[in-house]
């Protein structure tokens, strides 16, 4: 393949815009609201909690933080997304390390790729390794005691893809589940999988792979048409917080674009509907925007049926990034999710719930 015929396709990803439509023109319209509620918000809670390094069996470092007792009674696994990175769960770190004290440890890792966590080879860019490297973090930091998996976007078929490869480990171990904003199999019916039948992204999988030098040519035309699509479709509300917007946006642009590529085209293809099963008797949370274009709604709706202990809740008008556009719903049923899968365990953390609701009320 010719670097021309390699930067003629990169150019060709201009058209793949359009496939954004309605996202893209929301974006366009956003309006700044009268009043910013996160305005002046530094989002570095992260940075201050326990900070540790678990190297996968391939030799990749994923950079992990804690918060809460390491001797806590139940653990909570938090998986981030494609283009994002722990801090997407800044809102769950600020809101629910206080609310469940020291009843709960709550673990963030940022997966290969993304974040502080190492580049890998691109032939590992896949969902099933994915499920891999949960269980080296969940060997490694929570072998023993219950565990709740908090899955976004990717992240939740990366929890999909855990349940399939390692049954044997939920029931009593691995004990409930979120999949917030995902889907059990490959995004053919969304702006995903438009992306993907396009030539250029070929050519740039090719480029990845076999041509380092090239993709370095032609990075700057794949971020420019991949971000912004990710950025319209990130929220619903037309009104969001200029300060959260800008946050995600910084994640999507550091995320590298062998990372982009690589787990774009993992995203379109991966099946782990199987892990549906493993999850089946736990009690699980599938959660959505009504507005998410990524992940549709009838994305959840179908995983929600076949998990008899599901609570589905699906958000009004709130987009793919539903943890960081509506944070206090999302909290609150992570809450109920932890209080269900935990019963007796977690009194205090209930109590505290409670008494937060009636003061709202």
């Amino acid at each position: 393949m010719s670097a021309r015929r390699w930067l003629a396709g990169v150019a060709g990803l201009g058209t793949v815009g359009a496939v954004a439509g309605v996202s893209t023109a929301r974006s366009l319209t956003r309006r700044t609201p009268r009043e910013d509620p996160y305005l002046g918000e530094d989002f570095t809670l992260f940075d201050t909690d326990r900070s540790s390094v678990v190297t996968t069996p391939d030799g990749v470092d994923l950079a992990v933080r804690e918060v809460g007792p390491a001797d806590a009674p139940v653990t909570v696994v938090f998986v981030h997304g494609f283009c994002m990175g722990m801090g997407s769960f800044y809102f769950q770190r600020r809101d629910l390390a206080p609310l469940w004290g020291d009843q709960v440890r709550m673990v963030f890792y940022d997966q290969r790729g993304h974040g502080r966590s190492g580049i890998a080879s691109y032939r590992t860019y896949t969902v099933e390794q994915l499920g891999q490297d949960l269980d080296t973090v969940l060997t490694l930091l929570a072998p023993t005691g219950p565990v709740i998996l908090i899955g976004h976007s990717m992240g939740g078929m990366t929890v999909l893809s855990h349940a399939r490869q390692f049954p044997q480990h939920y029931g009593k171990h691995i004990v409930g589940a979120a999949l917030i904003s995902t889907a059990a199999e490959g995004l053919s019916r969304s702006p995903i999988g438009e992306i993907l039948q396009n030539p250029a992204l070929e050519m740039a999988r090719f480029a990845t792979r076999y041509a380092p030098s090239l993709l370095h040519r032609g990075r700057g035309a794949v971020r420019t048409v991949l971000a912004p699509i990710l950025q319209a479709a990130s929220f619903g509300d037309d009104e969001i917080s200029p300060t959260v917007a800008r946050y995600t946006e910084a994640m999507i642009h550091d995320t590298p674009v062998k990372t982009m590529v690589g787990f774009l085209h993992a995203l379109g293809t991966h099946d782990e509907a199987d892990g549906l099963t493993t999850l089946a008797g736990l009690a699980t949370l599938v959660a959505c925007g009504s507005g998410d274009v990524l992940t549709t709604p009838e994305h959840s709706a179908e995983m929600a049926a076949v998990l008899p202990k599901s609570e589905l809740l699906v958000i009004g008008d709130a987009g793919h990034l539903v943890q960081l556009e509506e944070p206090e719903v999302i909290n609150d049923a992570l809450a109920r999710l932890v209080d269900r899968a935990t019963p007796g365990k977690l009194v205090a953390m209930t109590r505290r719930l409670r008494d937060r609701a009636r003061s709202r009320g």
